[in-house]
């Protein structure tokens, strides 16, 4: 059977692709921030995960406000990098798993989840910048196939964040019984705290964020019992992303081991931050 060996949470502010096209990764302002990750790049070439699954939301690229699946599941063989205004990154496009995200949406139905069925769509920095992050930019090709699943928290209403809990724990269920050897990972994407309009453009709250990155370890229960309120009063309207967070840690055991995390800010308007966890 295949392998769940780990599960990371990340944020996916574009401006970190743009740093990174721009070589500005080594500059004063940048440089804390990737010299974080580089723990967790070492965990990922240590550990060889063959698959990543990446749940993120499109920022209205790929998708608009006339098609808003509260879920959606990539089952492409391959996905093109989409142009979020400037042209698409020169990056290499994603290699799908059609085979296991079949066999994942299989697994959802039947235990009452009902996500759209995407197979043929372009991604953005949501899952660009997760894997270049990790993994670093590929000469080639990624050295991981990816799975996409696609989650609204953009246009209300959102899904419950004890919904997205649910879904985790299907998807953890799912790996353990596809039929293979392969090792996966499971990747959680956005926030931490930010707000780019309205009367909080520019919110950060670096405390919250700080203690969000120990409860998605030690204490996710209560992170999935809030409401959907709690998260943007806490963390700003768009920091509601971290409801994605929670799809990671229910695929993982109740008890983790928190291997690395960093935390920074800010980017962009943005906490940023990072967790890697291994079941205890």
């Amino acid at each position: 059977m295949a392998r769940l060996v780990g599960g990371m949470g990340t944020s996916h502010v574009p401006s970190i692709g743009v740093a990174l096209d721009k070589g500005l990764r080594d500059t004063p302002e940048w440089k804390p921030f990737f010299d974080g990750y580089v723990p967790a790049q070492e965990w990922v070439k240590e550990h060889k995960p063959d698959v990543a699954v990446v749940v993120f939301n499109d920022h209205y690229n790929a998708m608009f406000l006339d098609r808003v699946p509260t879920f959606g599941v990539g089952c492409a063989e391959e996905y093109q990098i989409v142009d979020e205004g400037w042209g698409p990154r020169a990056i290499p496009s994603f290699t799908g798993h059609s085979a296991f995200s079949w066999h994942l949406v299989d697994s959802l139905v039947e235990n009452h989840f009902d996500p759209e069925i995407i197979q043929e769509i372009k991604v953005d920095h949501g899952l660009q910048v997760p894997l270049e992050l990790f993994w670093g930019k590929p000469e080639q090709e990624w050295p991981v196939k990816v799975v996409p699943i696609f989650v609204n928290v953009l246009q209300y209403p959102i899904p419950l964040p004890a919904r997205l809990y649910d879904l985790g724990k299907q998807l953890g269920r799912a790996i353990e019984s596809y039929d293979s050897d392969e090792k996966f990972v499971v990747l959680g994407t956005g926030g931490l705290s930010h707000q780019l309009q309205g009367a909080r453009a520019g919110f950060t709250n670096p405390p919250a964020d700080r203690q969000f990155l120990i409860d998605i370890a030690q204490n996710p229960d209560k992170l999935a019992g809030w409401s959907r309120e709690q998260y943007v009063e806490t963390f700003g309207g768009e920091g509601a992303e971290l409801i994605m967070w929670l799809v990671m840690r229910g695929a993982l055991s109740p008890d983790v081991v928190a291997r690395f995390s960093h935390y920074f800010v800010p980017a962009s308007m943005t906490g940023a931050g990072m967790i890697v966890l291994e079941n205890a």
